[in-house]
C-alpha cells in the first residue's frame, strides 16, 4: 500500500478518534485518572486509544503499534522494529480537563528510527495537519480543503522572533534561556504538538519545550515540521531519537522554523 493511500486512511482514523474525544468533551462526562508516573489520563484518552489501535490493526499493513495509553513493550522486544506506529491518542490531556480546547490526536509512522509520516488532528477546530517525508505537507480544514504549509525563513533577518509557549508554564523558564533584551513575542497555547504545527505553518518561529515529554509527543509533529522546512532538536542542537532505548522520555527540545538560523547563539541550553 502506497504511503499516500495510507495517509488518507490514517487521517480518517484521527478524525474518527477526534469525534469520540469531542463527544466526551462536549458532554463533560469523563473520569480523570492518574497513571503510574503521576500524569493525568482520562476516559477520553482511553476511548480514543481504542479507536486508533483498532483502526490501525485493520489497515492492510502489518506494523506494530506503540501508544502512550497501551501496555508498553520492552525494548528487547521492539529493538529490531523497522516500521511501527507511534500514537498519542490525546495530546494535551491537561487542556482537555481544563476545557481550553487545545488538544490533539497524534499518529506517526516511524521507519528505522525516523518519522516518515505524521498526522495531527485538532478535534475542536476540525483542522488536521499531515506530512509524508520527502513528499508532502499540508493543513486540511474542516471542509476537506488542503493547503500546503511552510515554515518561515529567517535567513534575511527578522525583527522579532515569535515563540510558541505553554499556557500553563512559567514564562521565566523560557526567558532565562534567551538573551536579555532580545525582541521576542510569546504566543501562549496548549497542546505541544499544535505548538509545533504553529512553527510548521509559519505563525511561530520557535517552540521551546522544557519538561517531560514522550516520543509519541514528537513523532508526528517532527515529520510535519521537517517536511515544512523546519527542524526538531535537543537544546544542544542534536536530533531526537526514536526507539533507541528502554525509556521513551525525550530531553528538553526546540522546534524551529529555520534550521539554518543561529539558534546555538541565542538559546542557552
Amino acid at each position: 500500500m502506497k504511503l499516500e493511500q495510507l495517509l488518507e486512511s490514517v487521517m480518517a482514523l484521527a478524525v474518527e478518534a477526534g469525534a469520540v474525544i469531542t463527544s466526551i468533551y462536549d458532554s463533560g462526562d469523563f473520569e480523570k485518572l492518574e497513571k503510574s508516573d503521576q500524569t493525568p489520563v482520562t476516559t477520553a484518552d482511553l476511548a480514543a486509544n481504542d479507536v486508533i489501535v483498532t483502526g490501525l490493526s485493520q489497515l492492510p499493513v502489518d506494523y506494530p503499534i506503540l501508544s502512550e495509553e497501551s501496555d508498553h513493550i520492552p525494548y528487547e522486544q521492539r529493538a529490531n522494529w523497522q516500521r511501527y506506529w507511534l500514537v498519542d491518542p490525546l495530546d494535551g490531556t491537561g487542556e482537555f480537563i481544563k476545557r481550553s480546547g487545545d488538544f490533539a490526536v497524534n499518529i506517526a509512522l516511524i521507519e528505522n528510527g525516523k518519522p516518515i509520516m505524521g498526522v495531527i488532528h485538532a478535534p475542536v477546530t476540525g483542522i488536521s495537519y499531515a506530512a509524508i517525508s520527502g513528499q508532502c505537507v499540508f493543513r486540511r480544514d474542516p471542509n476537506g480543503v488542503d493547503t500546503a504549509i511552510q515554515a518561515r525563513s529567517l535567513q534575511n533577518g527578522v525583527g522579532t522572533l515569535r515563540f510558541a509557549i505553554s499556557r500553563r508554564q512559567k514564562l521565566d523558564l523560557i526567558t532565562e534561556l534567551l538573551p536579555a533584551g532580545m525582541n521576542a513575542e510569546f504566543i501562549p497555547f496548549g497542546s505541544s504538538t499544535l505548538k509545533s504545527c504553529m512553527v510548521a505553518e509559519g505563525s511561530a518561529d520557535c517552540y521551546l519545550r522544557i519538561g517531560p515529554t514522550g516520543e509519541w509527543d514528537t513523532g508526528a509533529a517532527e515529520c510535519i515540521v521537517r517536511q515544512a522546512g523546519g527542524s526538531v532538536m535537543t537544546m544542544d542542537l542534536q536530533p531526537l531519537t526514536y526507539n533507541q532505548r528502554e525509556s521513551f522520555e525525550n530531553p528538553n527540545f526546540m522546534v524551529v522554523a529555520d534550521p539554518g538560523y543561529r539558534w546555538g547563539d541565542i538559546i542557552r541550553a
